[in-house]
């Protein structure tokens, strides 16, 4: 990509790891530190994706659509090219969000994955910062995103602070509302796209309508459920709750009898030939293929050893099912969402 531009400017230059989590979760943090990075009216540095090891965000999503929103450069470019310039050994300070009077020190990268982040930059730290102040943004706030900014300008300006690095994203998780649409700039690499077309293709053999579904059945998830029911916000509920509402069973951990019975009537509403399961554990395949044989309907589960795969054929379906309090699910809402694609969520109507 260019370099010219975004890295050569006065303003100050983010560096920022993921916080932990699964993809989903990563992905929401994105969000946010590019709602932060434009709120503040600095360079953001495109961090990799972190799984066993660093993903560069180009391996998975376009860079050049990002250009529209913000300022932007990989981190990959930023080292190579910037690293030793405006990062120089000897200067390199990383920050943390801890009470000024706080007894705990900032330890950039103590444990997994913090730790092995930074080690594949071979970036070690000189000095460490606590800030107090808050760093998490919301475009549709006009208001506090004035506020955020002078905040900012003001207790860590670029002239002293010419590069921020984060311990964590600048983010909330889950996401704040108003982010949402910043999805529309999260555009897939078009090679491993073209892999998941092809897949389609194979799967689907002609006739693309289908329906795709999402399913947490991990014992990890029954766990969470337990702890989710009940609770006004949990994860990512917020994409189907309404103040005031709660998370209940069915849309965290639906029965098998439940995951039947809604996706029947999905591929009966919209009259496909085709259904799509992505899950982490248990697909009723099974269970499926023998409740939709008189419909004439092939179920399909795929289980890619790069979930990417299920995201990407998941957004492309003609209506899709989702688990309201998942992250993974909140991604492929999001982007159905900005192309105008139907969905709904476990115990929620068709």
């Amino acid at each position: 990509m260019d370099v010219s531009g975004p890295a050569n400017d006065n303003k100050s230059t983010f560096l920022l790891p993921f916080d932990t989590g699964r993809f989903g979760n990563q992905a929401e943090h994105y969000v946010g530190a590019l709602a932060f990075a434009k709120t503040i009216d600095r360079t953001l540095v495109l961090p990799p994706f972190r799984t066993y090891t660093n993903v560069p965000l180009s391996d998975w999503f376009q860079i050049e659509p990002f250009t529209h929103f913000h300022k932007v450069i990989t981190m990959e470019d930023f080292m190579k090219h910037f690293g030793d310039t405006k990062w120089p050994v000897g200067e390199r300070r990383g920050y943390c969000w801890l009470p000024q009077n706080s007894p705990n020190e900032c330890q950039m990268k103590n444990g997994n994955p913090f730790g092995p982040f930074w080690d594949g930059f071979h970036i070690d730290f000189d000095e460490y910062i606590k800030f107090g102040i808050t760093n998490q943004a919301d475009i549709t706030n006009a208001d506090r995103m004035v506020w955020l900014k002078s905040e900012w300008d003001q207790k860590y300006p670029a002239s002293e602070h010419p590069v921020i690095a984060f311990r964590g994203a600048p983010a909330t998780f889950p996401m704040a509302a108003g982010n949402r649409q910043i999805q529309k700039y999260f555009k897939w690499n078009q090679q491993l796209f073209a892999k998941a077309e092809d897949e389609m293709a194979r799967l689907f053999r002609g006739d693309k309508k289908f329906v795709g579904i999402h399913l947490r059945t991990g014992q990890d998830w029954i766990s969470t459920c337990k702890h989710a029911v009940d609770s006004p916000s949990f994860m990512a509920s917020s994409q189907c709750l309404s103040r005031g509402e709660k998370v209940f069973q069915e849309m965290c951990y639906p029965t098998v009898e439940d995951v039947v019975k809604q996706t029947t009537k999905a591929v009966q509403k919209y009259a496909v030939g085709h259904l799509y399961i992505a899950t982490d554990k248990l697909s009723y395949l099974q269970e499926l293929s023998e409740a939709l044989e008189p419909l004439q309907v092939k179920v399909h589960h795929l289980d890619p050893h790069l979930p990417q795969m299920d995201l990407m054929i998941l957004g492309q379906a003609d209506f899709f099912i989702g688990n309201c309090v998942s992250s993974f699910t909140s991604f492929v809402k999001r982007e159905r969402d900005i192309n105008g694609k139907p969905s709904t969520f476990w115990g929620f109507p068709v």
